[in-house]
């Protein structure tokens, strides 16, 4: 009979029954205006295991998935990749519903999903390296311990090769297509590259380890399926080529200027300076702060070579949406990065300096002291915002 929602078949035996939120714009501070998915798989066989669940408001329709291949009492054995709650969140209602005879998990996502939970739920530790044979369904447990949270783990299905990346190779996407050869490739580059920049930046040095490690298991990976976004099946090398450069974090030939103004002073600056940036060769991308994102502020940091900040000074302090901004890149520790601060003010012009602090504290190599210009800039003021260009046209890598 069919169901409400259906699930669709990514290989032989797996099947995907997650849940599509075309609602959400923010997840914890991070924009996406493409919505998203909650993606958790089924594995058919002589014992019938899911991997993953949704996050809770999403629970019937992950149960009307599953049931359209099985009855949901039918599911011996849960997988949990990673336990934050967009993935763990209905955990407690399906053991309810599939009273599982084992839920399996990393040490740290023991200790994470009781934590969490507190369902009293039973979970079955599964060691770095360990292979979990259930029914006739072979599962290699691959630990990736901060890649985001300490519970992460990829999990590989050898009989069908298919990745299970929990939020590894993932992004922000609602969509009805569920493969990457369904949706534009510019787009899912791009999507990848936001989310790798907004979720995954921090742990670069851990995922160049990882990419090494998984050269060596050398599995025989057919699918990679992720927690959030498409399935891979076409572009595989392509995006594990992707995350490897990423994780390189080598500098590149492109500029980001971030501003925000008040009277259009520090406006007029960030202009001159994109244009003298763009005359030395220079690929740039300004985002005024008012209409722009801060998830795409890092996007945009995370294949460049400097960054450049513009703020006037309002109560002798940082514009508020720098200081935003500021401390949100801080966090994710973008690195080989040079830059410069600039801004307009009235009487008393500490952003300028404030903002050239927040950029050492994040390991930026200043090329300048800051440029400060008092009130509305002249045609002196802006000639000096082109020789700041051309300074940090100076310090990047060579056109290729």
């Amino acid at each position: 009979m069919p169901k409400p929602y259906e699930a669709v078949r990514i290989s032989d035996r797996v099947h995907w029954v997650g849940a599509i939120d075309w609602e959400i714009r923010s997840f914890h501070g991070y924009g996406t205006p493409r919505g998203t998915t909650y993606n958790a798989y089924l594995i058919t066989g002589e014992k019938v295991i899911l991997v993953d669940t949704v996050k809770a408001p999403f629970r019937e329709e992950l149960l009307s998935r599953v049931a359209s291949v099985v009855d949901p009492g039918d599911v011996s054995a849960i997988v949990s990749n990673h336990s934050e709650m967009d993935h763990s969140g209905s955990l407690v209602e399906m053991v309810d519903i599939i009273r599982p005879e084992a839920i399996y998990a990393s040490p740290m996502g023991k200790k994470a999903l009781e934590a969490n939970l507190h369902g009293g739920i039973d979970v079955t530790v599964v060691k770095d390296g360990e292979t979990l044979t259930i029914g006739d369904a072979t599962l290699s447990a691959v630990h990736t311990a901060m890649i985001h949270w300490p519970d992460s783990m990829f999990t590989f299905l050898q009989e069908d090769g298919v990745l299970f990346s929990q939020d590894g190779f993932g992004m922000h996407l609602a969509s009805t297509e569920r493969f990457d050869d369904e949706l534009d490739p510019a787009l899912l580059e791009y999507e990848a590259a936001k989310y790798y920049a907004n979720i995954l930046l921090p742990y670069s040095p851990l995922i160049k380890k990882l990419v090494s490690r998984m050269g060596e298991l050398d599995l025989p990976v057919k699918v990679v399926a992720p927690d959030h976004g498409p399935v891979w099946r076409s572009s595989i090398a392509r995006v594990m080529g992707l995350y490897e450069g990423w994780a390189e974090q080598r500098p590149t030939r492109k500029a980001v200027i971030i501003y925000d103004t008040m009277w259009h002073s520090t406006e007029k600056m960030a202009h001159v300076i994109a244009d003298g940036l763009t005359a030395e060769g220079v690929s740039t991308r300004v985002l005024p702060l008012g209409s722009s994102e801060r998830s795409d502020v890092a996007a945009e940091v995370l294949e460049a070579g400097a960054l450049l900040v513009g703020t006037p000074t309002m109560n002798n302090n940082l514009f508020p949406s720098l200081a935003d901004s500021l401390t949100y890149l801080k966090g994710l520790r973008p690195k080989n990065l040079v830059g410069a601060a600039f801004g307009s003010y009235g009487w008393s012009g500490e952003a300028v300096d404030q903002a050239n602090a927040a950029l050492e504290e994040m390991g930026v190599e200043l090329v300048s002291p800051g440029l400060k210009v008092v009130y509305v800039p002249d045609e002196e003021a802006l000639l000096a915002c082109r020789e700041l260009a051309a300074k940090v046209a100076a310090r990047l890598p060579a056109a290729t």
